[in-house]
């Protein structure tokens, strides 16, 4: 039940909920809600929302046509209350894992950056002043400045407010190398799992001769090998995020891939074909647990207990798509393939992120250099 003059309530799911009046684009009378864990943040909320626009004007606020500038609500705005407000709609559209990871983005580093700012004061010098400030590595830094340049994007759309161009790099450092697994560390993880081989560490052999991320892996099904023509299939994803119910903190959550590119078959030649195909028992739905998804923090466990196994420093999971790549281009594949097998959108994103030449790569070329020199040096 509502508290006595506000439109505020406490949802099953344990967050509250506050509604107020709003005024669609065909004049009609509609109500909008705002969310919190608590009565007062709701009540904030719903303050500083109907702050913004008046009771009886359109929710979709539009510059006067007569000056060409926007409402005086608007730009005083504060921008936290939009950004939360661009998360609800992203909440009610996009996937649940995509909403989290931006709700996280805000939560943790734009909210402290930005918490005192109104729309007006959002220009590109402004923006990438507070940037500055941040403490983080490139990648997060290069996710914040894209999540408040989505959020910019949808004030635009909704109410008209010219979205400033940021120009300028949010990089501050140059970007750190990617490690992959050197020969000498890839001959021993491959004869320790073959010892005593089990299905989690065929999976791991798996991975170090397809590139699969780790939530494909730990999610990956018997239906999704194609034995007859020995193709793999990458139809889903699992991933540990914040429960959306409130019962518990944390839920292990299914989707599809990571996006529309990394859905897809990867061949697997008939060796990785038929070590697999030993551990296949009746009745199993999922490859490395009977009837469902192996947890990734677990299984990251056990990749690092192979490698303290084999005496190898403790790499993450990813470092062995990481190396598989460099394999692959090793070995003559060209980047087009690779491309696809890794499931990115472009070759560009191939050769940025993964095709690291390795060392041994790297001094072959150089002794191809010295013996075609030797040749020069005896034809004089």
């Amino acid at each position: 039940m509502p508290r006595r003059g506000d439109n505020i309530r406490k949802r099953t799911d344990g967050r509250w909920e506050g509604r107020y009046p709003a005024i669609s684009e065909d004049g009609k009378k509609r109500y909008l809600s705002v969310y919190g864990k608590s009565y007062n943040e709701v009540k904030e909320k719903l303050t500083a929302r109907m702050y913004m626009l008046n009771r009886d004007d359109s929710h979709r606020v539009q510059p006067s046509q007569k000056s060409g500038r926007l409402p005086q609500q608007i730009c005083n705005a504060s921008f936290c209350v939009l950004m939360e407000e661009w998360l609800e709609e992203v909440a009610q559209n996009r996937k649940y894992s995509t909403y989290i990871k931006y709700k996280k983005l805000y939560t943790c580093h734009i909210k402290a950056l930005f918490f005192s700012d109104n729309l007006s004061q959002m220009t590109n010098s402004h923006i990438q002043a507070e940037m500055a400030k941040l403490e983080v590595s490139d990648s997060t830094r290069q996710s914040v400045l894209a999540t408040v340049k989505q959020t910019l994007c949808y004030i635009e759309k909704q109410y008209g407010y010219p979205v400033p161009t940021i120009a300028g790099c949010a990089l501050q450092k140059r970007a750190a190398s990617i490690e992959i697994m050197d020969r000498a560390e890839q001959t021993r993880l491959i004869r320790f799992l073959h010892s005593d081989m089990d299905i989690s560490k065929a999976g791991i052999y798996l991975c170090l001769f397809t590139g699969l991320r780790l939530g494909e892996i730990c999610s990956l099904k018997w239906e999704d090998i194609d034995r007859e023509r020995g193709l793999l299939h990458v139809n889903r994803t699992v991933q540990r995020i914040e429960s959306r119910e409130g019962t518990t903190k944390t839920i292990l959550l299914e989707t599809p891939p990571k996006s529309v590119f990394s859905k897809r078959a990867i061949p697997i030649s008939d060796t990785l074909l038929s070590l697999l195909t030993n551990f296949h028992q009746e009745g199993q739905e999922y490859v490395l647990k009977k009837n469902r998804p192996m947890e990734p923090r677990t299984y990251q466990n056990h990749f690092k207990k192979y490698l303290e196994g084999i005496d190898a420093p403790n790499y993450n999971f990813h470092i062995l798509r990481h190396t598989f790549a460099t394999n692959c281009i090793d070995s003559g594949m060209d980047v087009k393939s690779l491309s696809e097998i890794l499931g990115h959108s472009n070759v560009q994103i191939t050769m940025n992120r993964y095709v690291h030449p390795s060392m041994d790569t790297k001094r072959k070329h150089i002794n191809a250099l010295s013996a075609n020199y030797g040749q020069l040096c005896g034809q004089m």
